[in-house]
């Protein structure tokens, strides 16, 4: 059974940061492209990022490009999102979710329907 599960996220100040992970198991993380997505309260889901476990390559969304990092650990099956100069508006929830191939093909911000299995999500909430 697929399975990812979220953790890492809590309150931070403006400008801090945070690891988030992503554990996966149920599969092999280098067989799956992961994508990051948040959602702020009253706002649609939107797409953060995303990594080809297998190649590294990655994408990301223009408004998080400079400030958020993704990377992977294979060996743990667990995706990073790393993020840094965290703003008010960043607070919502982060979600990973697995696509067999979306972030291979598509440049840019990951798309929420190209994404098959999710996690429950972790908080993050940035405010002084």
């Amino acid at each position: 059974q697929l399975q990812l599960v979220e953790s890492g996220g809590g309150l931070v100040q403006p400008g801090g940061s945070l690891r988030l992970s992503c554990a996966a198991s149920g599969f092999t993380l280098s067989s799956y492209d992961i994508g990051w997505f948040r959602q702020a309260p009253g706002k649609e889901r939107e797409g953060v990022g995303c990594i080809s476990t297998g190649g590294g390559d990655t994408n990301y969304a223009a408004s998080v490009k400079g400030r958020f990092t993704i990377s992977s650990d294979n060996a743990k099956n667990t995706v990073y999102l790393h993020v840094n100069s965290l703003k008010p508006e960043d607070t919502a929830i982060y979600y990973c979710a697995a696509s067999s191939n979306s972030c291979r093909r598509l440049s840019g911000a990951p798309i929420r329907y190209e994404y098959s299995y999710w996690g429950q999500g972790t908080q993050v909430t940035v405010s002084s």
